[in-house]
């Protein structure tokens, strides 16, 4: 991945639910997003960990929780697809005073200012311990072109490919849309991007789903620094986790690139083999060959019959771009 400038579209959503006694926001405009969004993020750098005279390659997740509260993970080795061992960090805690965010754990005080994060010992902060710098990395897949041999579904304008769509002024594809064209084996891009929702948690920030087939479900959520289990970005609904949480921030474009091999029936429906998918995230494989032993959560029942591919409302506006589908032969 590689580092970009962000830009967003300029649309700013005030969700009726409450939350926690915090009203539910969704911003999908970086200018608007407010001071905590400029501290949320990845850093890379250095830090001396476990007492070791050299300083080694490090990550920083920083995580906004709402009304100037974060979380922070520091992981060894480097961010995840970039070094991070995915299994140690360190898990921070802090508040935001004006300018500056102060992280602190165990063994560990960060204090960020001006997208540098300083790192110290929590019982000395005399000794600097480590230094990191905010990056906003990028997909080695963003902006793939299509094969010329596949179909287009959205690339900014058209939606003749696709069943209620709707497009936001900025030419992004909405939540809530059904593929024209039905799917059996085949390769897919998908290029999205999840709110920032920081008064929200779990299931409620950034909501959205892959239903390839209308049956099984490639989770999308805002899961920036969260454990990476199956319901969160990158999860097979109910049934496999991701390898690796590879979330980027919310209001970060992200990748999915995804190949199916559908599940075989005999001539009298009954089912032979299961269905196998491969889904890269933001370059990175996450699931390989992963056979898909049922339908997942509230997918339709498997059968022989070809189906869309739907893009789930979960009335969350995540926005998508760049969504092309290359059909594989089915022998």
């Amino acid at each position: 991945m590689r580092a970009i400038p962000v830009t967003c579209s300029l649309v700013v959503y005030l969700l009726a639910a409450i939350a926690g006694g915090q009203e539910r926001v969704a911003f999908t405009d970086i200018e608007q997003a407010g001071a905590d969004y400029s501290f949320q993020g990845e850093y890379q750098g250095v830090v001396r960990f476990g007492g070791r005279p050299v300083k080694s390659k490090a990550g920083l997740q920083v995580i906004a929780l709402g009304n100037g509260k974060f979380r922070g993970n520091l992981l060894a080795g480097g961010l995840a697809g970039a070094g991070w061992d995915n299994a140690t960090q360190i898990e921070l805690n802090g508040v935001r005073s004006r300018e500056q965010l102060t992280l602190s754990g165990d063994i560990f005080t960060v204090l960020i200012e001006a997208g540098v994060a300083n790192v110290t010992s929590t019982h000395s902060h005399s000794k600097s311990w480590g230094r990191l710098k905010r990056v906003v990395r990028q997909s080695v897949t963003m902006g793939m072109p299509a094969p010329k041999e596949a179909v287009v579904l959205f690339a900014g304008e058209a939606t003749e490919q696709l069943v209620d769509a709707r497009i936001t002024d900025e030419g992004l594809l909405m939540e809530g849309v059904l593929t024209r064209p039905v799917v059996t084996d085949f390769r897919l891009h998908l290029e999205f991007r999840t709110p920032f929702m920081p008064n929200s948690v779990g299931q409620a920030r950034g909501n959205s789903g892959v239903y390839i087939q209308q049956r099984y479900e490639v989770q999308v959520l805002d899961s920036f620094g969260l454990a990476g289990v199956h319901n969160e970005c990158g999860g097979i609904y109910r049934q496999r986790p991701p390898q690796m949480n590879m979330a980027l921030p919310p209001l970060v474009w992200q990748t999915y690139d995804i190949y199916f091999r559908a599940a075989r029936f005999s001539d009298a429906d009954k089912k032979t083999e299961n269905a196998r998918i491969t889904i890269y995230h933001n370059g990175v494989a996450i699931h390989s060959n992963y056979e898909l032993t049922s339908k997942t959560g509230a997918g339709k029942p498997e059968g022989p019959q070809a189906m869309p591919i739907l893009l789930q409302n979960h009335r969350d506006p995540v926005r998508f771009r760049n969504f092309w589908l290359y059909h594989l032969p089915t022998p």
